[in-house]
């Protein structure tokens, strides 16, 4: 999806995510370029910890409150107006979610395909098991 300029209502667009997934997220992709990509994703249940090779990540949290682990910190609950950052590489998890809907504003530089999901643990799930982009 490539696209020159676009005016997004992210809380409208948060709304049309389901409430409930097979997936332990569900995302949709509001921009595609190969320099970053932007979504929203929701997180259905907990998501054990795990990396991405191909970017960084930035989190913007839209609602819902959930308890995220960042390699090398001690885990922190964050909600709604919250920006978290961290390289590709860095080990994160979300173990807990407080309050749901927890939905999620994600830009990732440079952009991070769907299949790059890589777990600590491989018994944890697979890059099919953890997120569904929703069309």
């Amino acid at each position: 999806m490539s696209i020159e300029s676009g005016f997004f209502n992210i809380a409208e667009l948060a709304a049309t995510l389901p409430e409930h997934a097979e997936t332990m997220l569900t995302d949709l992709r509001l921009t595609d370029e190969t320099a970053a990509s932007c979504r929203i994703f929701r997180v259905h249940r907990p998501a054990p910890a795990h990396y991405h090779t191909s970017c960084d990540e930035y989190l913007y949290v839209v609602t819902g409150r959930a308890e995220i682990e960042i390699e090398g910190q001690a885990p922190r609950q964050i909600g709604p107006g919250e920006l978290v950052f961290f390289k590709k590489r860095t080990i994160h998890a979300t173990p807990k979610i407080f309050e749901h809907p927890f939905t999620v504003l994600a830009i990732d530089t440079p952009r991070r395909p769907p299949e790059d999901v890589h777990f600590v643990n491989p018994e944890d799930g697979t890059p099919e098991t953890f997120i569904r982009t929703q069309e």
